[in-house]
């Protein structure tokens, strides 16, 4: 049976969504601080020396240096603020864009359905990755620019999702009976059915994030992302790649433990977030 407590009074029954959170919010606190907790900006060629180059983990470097001499747990640190602003501006955009998609298009019907949803076929049908590829390749490297990719990738997704619920909810009573008042299309879209198409899509968002994340990290890796000269986890990985196999493991590995815990911190968010917000869902 239901209980009848509050949304954060469920939420925070799940050890392990609270886990999530803490640490979700430990990675946000550091990526926002970054510049007043780092020993070094490590992309500030006055504070990088070329004779700490590959020192292991210990007092002085926690976690080490790379190649260049640059502490790895500072890299980290930026790397940070630019995999988190990648995921959330490029979730907030296709969000919206999506959003705003699955309202017209679930609502209106018609040929405009048709056209809206044939596309979002067209685009379902190839890989995620291989849309993105071709998007960065044509545009070249850049943060803006592989926000722009992900959202261009990621759309789809919140516009079937809505438009799916919008199809339910243009036929319930509520909706019916705004419309006999008199209401306008645009008054009982916005007004009377969005409130109701807001849940799940907060959920999909959530677990979107790791997702755009995880692509930008992909595509820096593959050297197509954000430029070498711009932290972000995706190039800490990639740079430290090669050294890994001479032995200089902390260059990647510590990067890689960082964007793992990440996506499992967002993804115990999401799951738990998809319980407390599913209407059908029972304890």
């Amino acid at each position: 049976m239901k209980r009848s407590s509050s949304f954060w009074s469920l939420f925070f029954e799940s050890k392990t969504a609270l886990f999530g959170l803490i640490l979700f919010l430990l990675f946000v606190a550091m990526a926002i601080l970054a510049p007043l907790i780092a020993p070094q900006d490590p992309y500030d060629l006055s504070q990088i020396y070329l004779h700490n180059s590959f020192r292991p983990p210990g007092s002085s470097f926690w976690l080490g240096t790379d190649e260049m001499g640059r502490d790895v747990y500072s890299a980290i640190l930026y790397g940070l603020r630019t995999s988190l602003y990648v995921g959330v501006v490029s979730t907030l955009l296709s969000m919206v864009i999506g959003l705003v998609i699955g309202l017209i298009s679930g609502y209106y019907g018609g040929w405009v359905d048709r056209l809206m949803m044939r596309l979002a076929d067209i685009q379902l049908s190839f890989p995620a990755i291989l849309i993105a590829l071709i998007v960065m390749a044509l545009w070249g490297q850049g943060i803006n620019k592989i926000i722009v990719a992900i959202t261009i990738v990621s759309w789809v997704y919140y516009a079937r999702t809505v438009r799916g619920v919008v199809l339910q909810e243009k036929e319930r009573e509520y909706v019916q009976s705004a419309r006999a008042l008199g209401m306008g299309s645009g008054r009982v879209l916005f007004g009377e059915i969005l409130p109701n198409v807001l849940s799940p899509v907060i959920v999909l968002a959530t677990v979107r994030i790791a997702y755009a994340i995880v692509l930008e990290a992909t595509l820096s890796f593959l050297g197509v992302g954000v430029p070498i000269t711009e932290p972000s986890l995706g190039t800490l990985i990639s740079n430290g790649y090669q050294a890994l196999f001479s032995g200089y493991w902390w260059t990647s590995v510590f990067p890689g433990v960082v964007l793992v815990l990440l996506i499992i911190s967002i993804n115990l968010l999401g799951d738990r977030l998809r319980e407390v917000m599913n209407p059908t869902g029972g304890d």
